[in-house]
């Protein structure tokens, strides 16, 4: 536009950020707001891409990383059930046998006609996770969004989260809340300014990140 040069500025949301998940752990992320926790998680579910190095993951994967993610507005909680689980990579057989299930564990209930987009966004979360864990995924990578259902439906996630670990699935999660996160994890990597800061045992990375803040 008239002659003026473009100005911008590089910006890393993560760099050198290298660990190790082992299988069957579960593995959690923590850091302030905008250490780039949540785009490392899309680079694990393969919605964003890495310009360098490369990740490898082992068996079926699921990924509930934003609120509503994977449903269609317009379409009903039922429809979005379907939708969702054929992304997911279950046939529709599969996904109407496990629908009451689904159904039961989301607590929609009578709304399950209803649009989504009537959904308040600690329904839109219950379903969504709901059809994530219906997979039965060797690998969930799950982001903060528990954190928009009520106390009930948190303790049946906990529930959920511990049958997987029983069942050796590996379950990566980011979390700003350190009770969840030490009870939980067994490994975590503690991630500030889109750089590795420390990465082990969740007490020595806890202890040390809420010693920075």
């Amino acid at each position: 536009m008239r002659g003026k040069k473009s100005v911008h500025e590089d910006f890393w949301a993560l760099r050198d950020v290298s660990f190790e998940v082992p299988h069957g752990s579960t593995f959690g992320l923590i850091g302030k707001n905008g250490s780039g926790k949540s785009t490392l998680l899309k680079c694990l579910a393969k919605i964003l891409w890495p310009e360098q190095g490369t990740i490898q993951a082992t068996g079926k994967q699921a990924s509930l990383l934003e609120v509503g993610s994977g449903f269609h507005p317009e379409l009903s909680g039922r429809e979005n059930i379907f939708l969702n689980g054929s992304i997911l990579g279950m046939s529709r057989k599969e996904v109407a046998r496990k629908f009451d299930d689904i159904v039961s564990f989301s607590g929609v209930g009578h709304f399950i006609d209803q649009p989504v987009k009537n959904y308040s966004s600690g329904m839109y979360v219950r379903l969504g996770f709901s059809v994530a864990i219906s997979v039965s995924p060797d690998i969930l990578v799950v982001d903060e969004v528990l954190a928009v259902g009520d106390a009930t439906f948190r303790k049946r996630c906990e529930g959920k989260f511990k049958d997987m670990q029983k069942e050796g699935r590996t379950i990566i999660l980011v979390s700003h809340s350190m009770s969840m996160v030490q009870s939980m994890c067994d490994q975590v990597a503690w991630l500030d300014g889109g750089e590795l800061k420390q990465v082990g045992s969740a007490k020595d990375v806890i202890s040390a990140y809420n010693s920075t803040v």
